[in-house]
């Protein structure tokens, strides 16, 4: 029970965050109020455009950067499974498109196919990753 629970709880856990992340708390806006100051503060001339696009960039890394880290804890979960690989891109690509279908029920937030592909790329990017330096530690 505990291996089952140090295997599959970070996993369960992070899945938990991404909804609690595709809620109204973490809309444009409130991300906004943290990033702005933050942007100012380091570079105190930036115009509101080149703080829009700072803030787009942000919001989209953070897009790729939660399902990476989905990625690196998917491919621990399943790792002892001979399609760990398989298993874990099912997961990412269900669960970006759950994520963003979710967010189509919250009025503060908008749902995007576009961010459901940079969720997928996180993903299976960490996957790529962890699957080639697999490759290269056995070779």
């Amino acid at each position: 029970m505990a291996r089952l629970l140090k295997q599959y709880l970070p996993l369960a856990a992070w899945l938990a965050f991404i909804s609690f992340a595709s809620s109204d708390s973490f809309n444009a806006a409130n991300t906004s109020r943290i990033i702005g100051p933050l942007v100012l503060w380091l570079f105190p001339n930036t115009s509101p455009e080149t703080l829009a696009t700072i803030h787009f960039i942000i919001r989209k890394l953070a897009h790729f950067t939660e399902y990476a880290i989905l990625g690196v804890l998917a491919a621990r979960a399943f790792r002892t499974s001979p399609r760990w690989f398989l298993i874990s891109a099912v997961l990412i690509i269900v669960y970006a498109l759950l994520d963003e279908y979710h967010q189509s029920f919250v009025p503060s937030r908008t749902a995007s196919v576009f961010d459901s592909f940079i969720d997928m790329a996180g993903g299976i990017s960490a996957l790529i990753f962890i699957s080639r330096r697999a490759a290269k530690t056995q070779s």
